[in-house]
């Protein structure tokens, strides 16, 4: 394994040099993050991105606060509303409102807010961004990570001790390291974004009923909505037009207002390991998105990326002061902390989606069911909480 030289680049018993200690592929919140952790650590990081400073990305831009913890800085500055209460309807009707816990309430974010937010802070603290470099190509040899990528005309090469793989739901680089699942599972989603006066900016809206087989939100953020679509069982998308012409009404808006952007959610599918292994591909981890980390059942995806991305680099850096096992730690870390709530929040998801109005009547209208899914969506608790009765209450009415 190299050894770092603050002077200069990592040096190689075969005369090799690594251009940094570990390349983050990919500067959304995931990369960003791991990003600065290395950097903080003293790491050398190079944080590649293929679109142009100052991208967006459809998003509903909600995440729980409790986020914070893993981070030395203060991640308000990002933050555009603050959520405290969470309203849940079926058909706009049958409403039920739940309080969040008030020292854990659930943000939203602009998602070209908050990646910048986070790269600026990873670059103070050391790491070297560089935006319009597609990365098409992962070897490991001699020792060290091959990084091919493409800078506008340009073929680029970069070599690295490790590599994060963080670059988002349509991520090749992952399957082709044997990380994450081999055949993905994703879900249709159609985003908006809509310029508008709030009335009540501090409730989030889940409508249950309009949509077959999923969702939609209503996230108010500054000067307005992010709204989405979301069907979770198949690959159909839902008709996204008849859908928010039904609900923006009911906002106050026209039932055209906003431009749709069409995307996928690359949700989680069982545990598989984050990790590579084999001498071919040792050191490199895949995180976020890419990583088919995404909530199955309520579609969280913010929280997920950052604690794998934190997470990630704290393994890296392990691994990188010579600790073997640092790396197969994060698979198992990751599914301590997130898979095995995500595996029961799948087995409600295919209960509950199948039927819809029997899960709202049975899920959410009983009387301690708000306060548990505001816990769940706060992070101070994960479905396997709650699965167990939940699935019992369901099939024994579907029965």
């Amino acid at each position: 394994m190299a050894v770092s030289d603050a002077d200069g680049p990592l040096s190689h018993a075969d005369g090799a040099q690594a251009d940094a200690d570990v390349i983050v592929i990919g500067a959304g919140p995931t990369g960003a993050a791991c990003a600065f952790h290395l950097a903080y650590r003293g790491r050398r990081v190079l944080l590649l991105e293929r679109q142009a400073v100052g991208r967006g990305k459809p998003c509903g831009g909600g995440m729980a606060a409790s986020v914070q913890r893993w981070f030395p800085f203060d991640l308000r500055p990002a933050v555009d509303q603050v959520i405290r209460r969470v309203r849940f309807t079926w058909c706009l009707e049958d409403p039920v409102t739940a309080e969040l816990p008030g020292d854990a309430p659930f943000w939203i974010v602009r998602r070209s807010v908050l990646d910048a937010f986070l790269a600026d802070q990873a670059v103070a603290a050391g790491a070297e961004v560089r935006h319009g470099w597609q990365v098409e190509s992962l070897e490991r040899r001699d020792g060290l990570w091959w990084v091919g990528a493409r800078e506008g005309d340009v073929d680029r090469q970069l070599k690295a001790n490790a590599v994060l793989i963080a670059d988002g739901s349509s991520s090749s680089l992952a399957t082709a390291q044997g990380l994450g699942p081999g055949r993905p599972r994703y879900a249709a989603t159609v985003s908006v974004e809509v310029e508008a006066a709030l009335t009540d900016p501090g409730t989030a809206r889940f409508e249950f009923g309009l949509v077959h087989h999923g969702f939609c939100w209503a996230f108010p953020r500054r000067g307005g909505w992010s709204i989405g679509v979301g069907t979770f069982i198949g690959q159909q998308e839902a008709d996204s037009d008849a859908v928010l012409a039904s609900l923006l009404p009911t906002l106050g808006l026209p039932p055209d207002a906003g431009q749709r952007q069409h995307g996928r959610l690359r949700i989680w599918d069982g545990h598989h390991p984050l990790h590579g292994r084999g001498p071919q591909h040792e050191g490199v981890l895949v995180a976020g998105d890419a990583a088919s980390l995404c909530d199955p059942f309520l579609a969280e995806g913010l929280r997920p990326a950052l604690m794998s991305g934190c997470h990630a680099a704290e393994a890296l850096d392990r691994w990188l002061g010579g600790e073997a096992g640092a790396l197969e730690g994060y698979t198992r870390r990751m599914r301590a902390e997130w898979g095995e709530s995500m595996a029961w929040g799948k087995r409600i998801a295919q209960v509950f989606y199948r039927l819809p109005k029997v899960g709202y009547q049975l899920g959410i209208k009983r009387p301690t069911a708000p306060k548990r899914i505001a816990q769940i969506l706060s992070g101070e608790m994960g479905y396997g909480d709650i699965a167990q009765r939940v699935i019992r209450r369901l099939m024994f009415q579907r029965g």
